[in-house]
């Protein structure tokens, strides 16, 4: 991937605080701490091998990013995965990556545009049949460069550093298997086709129907 799109850095470690703030985060989006579970500061400092104060400082962080809430008497838990939270998540998915879709067709440098075409190629072949498939985050994820190919500094700040992380949360635990793998990904072909061919206006509506698509796929679960 060209230096044009890397508006936003895929994020590395500097700290033992930031190594333990991404392992918690990693661990709570692939479900390795369960959704909806209370988050007791001695017991992670015990499993993760550092003080209180710096699992204290990870869980506001992961608050910041949705993926914990704090409620009075309770204290610190992971967030629950449920239909109203699902619907209203990608209500704002929708709209934003929409927009994503739309101005990465103005802004996206061609040799970023093949670069994510040949990560498609390599997502593709990776699935067997039958396998779910979620993404890996950051510039594997072909949601994550749309989103910085917009070169929207504020957009990229909302999903990305905003509701990034929770959206991936639903998407792993709840991801795609079966029928959904090949329609999902020939949805991301034709966004990319849209993007390649400068229509910004068909690039938003295609984003807007596969997130869409997305949805109700991880509704069905979540209601069965």
């Amino acid at each position: 991937m060209s230096s044009q799109i890397s508006v936003l850095p895929v994020e590395a470690p500097v700290t033992s605080a930031d190594k333990t703030f991404f392992k918690l985060r990693t661990d709570i989006v692939e479900g390795e701490i369960l959704a909806g579970s209370k988050l007791s500061e001695t017991e992670l400092s015990t499993k993760y091998e550092v003080s209180r104060a710096v699992i204290r400082e990870a869980i506001n962080r992961l608050a910041s990013c949705h993926l914990v809430e704090r409620k009075a008497n309770v204290g610190a838990r992971v967030v629950t995965l449920s239909q109203q939270g699902l619907i209203q998540l990608y209500q704002v998915r929708e709209a934003l990556e929409g927009m994503a879709a739309r101005l990465a067709a103005y802004n996206m440098e061609d040799t970023d545009i093949k670069a994510m075409e040949q990560l498609l190629d390599t997502h593709y072949n990776k699935v067997k049949p039958g396998e779910s498939y979620y993404q890996e985050a950051g510039d594997v994820d072909f949601h994550y460069r749309i989103v910085v190919g917009s070169k929207n500094s504020h957009l990229i700040s909302v999903l990305v550093e905003g509701i990034y992380h929770l959206v991936r949360m639903y998407r792993v635990q709840l991801g795609m298997a079966g029928p959904r793998v090949t329609t999902a990904f020939d949805e991301h072909r034709h966004i990319v086709k849209a993007i390649a061919n400068r229509d910004g206006e068909l690039a938003e509506m295609l984003m807007r129907r596969h997130i869409l698509y997305s949805k109700n796929n991880i509704e069905r679960k979540l209601t069965n």
